[in-house]
């Protein structure tokens, strides 16, 4: 009897473990399980949204890529970040076709207008060759009724104002083809502005015809675009419009310290103050110090091997297969959706959800693109970050158009007066 009494705790002690073990282990499973049903919720919600409103991104480099290498995007396609498909599966309904002039043209024996024409050409064609997908929308209200028939709009925007050519009948010219903004400057100053991207600034900001050309473009109903330019360029921008002026495709200097191409705090704040948008880019080189630090390394590498090799050409085949073979040893460092939400977030907290927007540079910012947003189907990815991070409906259809229609209604009427 004494053995066996003093057996009873011993022998109660592993039951009592064994009832507590199964129901831990059925608790973490009904918690994964929740985990899972509000994922695929959240999911589902930000499909949703998607497509229930307007998702207009302000800078996509279709017309470039395909004048380098044509591709029928109506269709898929194997290389590029957009196409009618993957436009169609993220809810992209509204992407801005950006007429992307090179700065060199000014300088060189090109014709920057012609080619600017040939790329408005190359637009049309998409829209002719595809009419039961693409429509273009030269007002507010033709993408509104691009979107309910179910068509993809292809507004367009000008990068890089030199296609302009210091006639302000130019101006009028490429508005009558569906220009609705101009980039006042590209990787070089330019005869209208200074870049942010150039040591020289003869202007010292915007020159006298930039600021005719701003005053010009406010009288005819063309947004004003600020990604690019130098910071003085931006301030004397500022002063002189008259509407709301936007950044087509920057970032938040906050996380790029020293990067100009980036719009400052105070920046920010002026545009808001204007009324204006600050459009996020995604490329990860826009977004995060880590991925402009891992680019710079590798772009120094493929310099001093040119250097040692003799080769002046980045485009040699030796050149690529070297910097192929280095990046697998010395991979870059991409950012994630994560860093971009964070640039949305920083811009909201700093002057609220009304002076945000998308401006992606699909197409424009080669393989950099970050991890969660590679290409035009990944918007539904962009929802579920601002659903998580506690962003209301409301909120989320101002960033994905309502604070463009905002913007380029004002900018309609005070053309209309």
């Amino acid at each position: 009897m004494v053995a066996l009494t003093a057996c009873q705790p011993e022998e109660s002690k592993p039951e009592t473990q064994s009832a507590e073990a199964p129901k831990k282990v059925i608790d973490n499973l009904e918690e994964k399980v929740n985990e899972v049903i509000d994922q695929a919720s959240l999911g589902q919600k930000a499909n949703t949204l998607a497509h229930k409103y307007i998702i207009a991104d302000l800078h996509v480099d279709v017309p470039y890529r395909l004048e380098n290498k044509y591709s029928d995007v109506s269709h898929a396609t194997d290389h590029g970040d957009f196409d009618y498909p993957r436009a169609k599966a993220g809810g992209l309904s509204a992407p801005f076709m950006s007429i992307y002039v090179p700065a060199s043209l000014e300088f060189e024996d090109g014709d920057s207008t012609a080619l600017a024409d040939k790329l408005i050409d190359s637009v049309e064609a998409i829209v002719n060759n595809a009419p039961e997908k693409f429509a273009l929308a030269y007002s507010v209200k033709q993408m509104q009724d691009n979107f309910e028939k179910g068509l993809i709009s292809l507004p367009m925007g000008m990068e890089n104002g030199s296609p302009i050519a210091g006639d302000l009948k130019n101006l009028e010219h490429f508005y009558n083809r569906g220009i609705r903004y101009i980039t006042l400057s590209h990787s070089l100053s330019n005869h209208i502005s200074d870049s942010s991207y150039d040591k020289k600034r003869p202007n010292n900001g915007l020159s006298e015809f930039g600021k005719e050309l701003v005053t010009a473009m406010n009288d005819t109903g063309v947004m004003v675009d600020v990604s690019h330019i130098s910071d003085k360029a931006f301030y004397d921008v500022m002063e002189v419009t008259k509407v709301p002026a936007i950044a087509s495709h920057s970032s938040a200097r906050h996380f790029t310290p020293g990067f100009e191409r980036n719009m400052s705090d105070d920046m920010i704040k002026s545009l808001a103050d204007n009324d204006g948008v600050i459009f996020i880019n995604f490329g990860s080189t826009f977004v995060h110090q880590p991925s402009r630090d891992s680019y710079g390394a590798i772009s120094a590498a493929v310099a001093e091997f040119m250097k040692e090799a003799g080769i002046e050409s980045s485009s040699d085949p030796k050149v690529v297969e070297w910097r192929s073979n280095y990046i697998k040893e010395n991979p870059f460092q991409f950012a994630d959706i994560e860093v971009v939400l964070d640039h949305f977030d920083h811009v909201i907290k700093l002057v609220g959800v009304e002076h945000v927007g998308i401006g992606s540079d699909y197409d424009g910012v080669g393989d950099s693109l970050p991890t969660g947003l590679k290409d035009a189907a990944s918007f539904p990815n962009l929802i579920e970050g601002f659903l998580r991070r506690g962003y209301s409906e409301d909120d989320i259809e101002k960033i994905m158009s309502g604070n463009l229609i905002r913007v380029w209604s004002e900018v309609e009427r005070y053309s209309q007066k």
